[in-house]
């Protein structure tokens, strides 16, 4: 199965990760695709165990389309971490039954730490917050993004 890059509404919800190599940050619209929801950071283990956890995450969500953050740089030029990532959701989509999706996340986890920081909540919590955070601001901009092409479509 390969990685898609385009834009659609999949049926079902929508289950946004955010890969880094010690947590996965991960987030579930609601059925209309309007709202996001964190869910529980999934602590990395091994690869194998990993694909699991999401592919039973994914299933118990009824997702119909797995979001994968593509942290790209500024100029929009993919990195080292962009290609793990980039691999990370090749190997994913091998592994479901559901498209897997590249998103760029450029910005999010800048913006969950500025969010989590102007909270004011300690540097501990927000450290255990950000991965959650990054997911659902990641998965906002998508539905956002979604919406707008709607507007387009129909107006």
């Amino acid at each position: 199965m390969n990685v898609e890059q385009s834009l659609e509404r999949p049926a079902g919800r929508i289950l946004a990760l955010d890969v880094g190599k010690r947590r996965i940050g991960m987030a579930v619209s609601d059925e209309l695709g309007i709202t996001a929801q964190g869910l529980k950071t999934l602590e990395r283990t091994r690869l194998r165990d990993d694909l699991a956890r999401i592919g039973q995450v994914a299933a118990d969500s009824g997702a119909g389309l797995v979001l994968v953050g593509h942290p790209l740089h500024m100029s929009g030029a993919e990195g080292r971490q962009a290609e793990y990532v980039r691999e990370f959701a090749r190997r994913l989509a091998e592994h479901l039954e559901v498209p897997v999706r590249l998103w760029d996340e450029r910005l999010t986890s800048v913006q969950a730490n500025r969010m989590l920081r102007e909270s004011g909540i300690s540097i501990e919590k927000r450290s255990q917050a950000v991965d959650r955070v990054a997911a659902v601001l990641l998965l906002e901009s998508y539905l956002d993004a979604l919406a707008w092409d709607r507007e387009e479509t129909d107006g």
